[in-house]
């Protein structure tokens, strides 16, 4: 773990979800009475075959096996197993990338508008700042609670995000969250500050920095307010990604904004905006 963490650079989360499948694994193991050095093909794909009988979806089953090939990898190069080379072949299947939802401009327009009109207290100004910065810079959710003070450069609009992976970007946001940011700094966060706040831009109700679960519950209850559907923080990310380039925005600049490694996984949203292109074609054209 703390390999994956330090040298590969893997998120929290992703060594979390690791550790809890490389043990499963071992578990299963250790069940058929083997070893955890003589762990095998055989063994990995039983795991994962009682796993899809079990109800596993496609998706975590592919999740599983990356996260053993990956083990087997850094067997092989601590020579703690030299029989490990056999799990790297592990084959998961390529789960089906549905498409996500989004929302329209109007809709993420009403929601950027309620929590505007929420912003009468502390917690709704903190409130008003994340769903903002979400929409404008299209971050993930972990992403933006985890951006200190020293981040943020009101003058140029830009704040400093810390992505996968340890890589760093900068994405800009416009005048409706500078102004969100503005009022959360000058009436929120001094009300909401405690000595062990340190550089944090957004706190809890306790002082310390804010939580992706509070952030996430506070934006579904805002969209609630809003008169919308459940909304995630990562149904923001995709709506900014979207309306980008349905405004015009190329791939590209969409990739960077996103802080995607490649341009595959930004190509989704072309996807999306081809399917709302044909909506509104079928709709409005006469001889459709």
């Amino acid at each position: 773990m703390r390999w994956l963490g330090a040298q590969v650079g893997r998120s929290p989360h992703t060594v979390r979800s690791y550790r809890g499948d490389v043990s499963a694994l071992l578990a299963h193991a250790h069940e058929r009475g083997v070893a955890p050095d003589r762990v095998d093909l055989d063994v990995a794909r039983d795991w994962l075959a009682r796993g899809h009988a079990a109800g596993w979806s496609p998706a975590t089953i592919a999740r599983r096996a990356a996260a053993v090939r990956t083990y087997a990898r850094w067997l092989e190069r601590t020579h703690e197993a030299p029989g490990a080379t056999s799990l790297t072949g592990l084959a998961g299947p390529r789960p089906r990338r549905a498409l996500p939802r989004v929302l329209t401009a109007d809709e993420a327009r009403a929601l950027c508008q309620h929590a505007a009109a929420a912003a009468e207290d502390p917690v709704g100004h903190r409130d008003h700042a994340l769903v903002e910065l979400l929409y404008a810079t299209g971050a993930r959710v972990a992403e933006i609670v985890g951006v200190d003070l020293g981040d943020v450069d009101e003058h140029r609009r830009t704040v400093r995000v810390h992505g996968k992976g340890g890589r760093d970007r900068v994405a800009p946001f416009g005048v409706p969250a500078s102004r969100a940011v503005a009022g959360w700094l000058a009436y929120g966060r001094p009300a909401m500050s405690r000595p062990g706040s340190g550089e944090a831009l957004l706190l809890g109700i306790t002082g310390r920095r804010l939580g992706v679960r509070q952030a996430r519950e506070r934006v579904n209850r805002l969209s609630a307010g809003a008169g919308l559907d459940r909304v995630s923080p990562h149904g923001l990310r995709h709506s900014a990604a979207t309306h980008l380039l349905d405004g015009g925005g190329d791939l590209r600049s969409v990739q960077e904004l996103l802080g995607h490694a490649t341009l595959t996984t930004t190509q989704i949203y072309t996807h999306v905006s081809v399917a709302r292109l044909r909506d509104a074609y079928s709709r409005a054209h006469p001889r459709a």
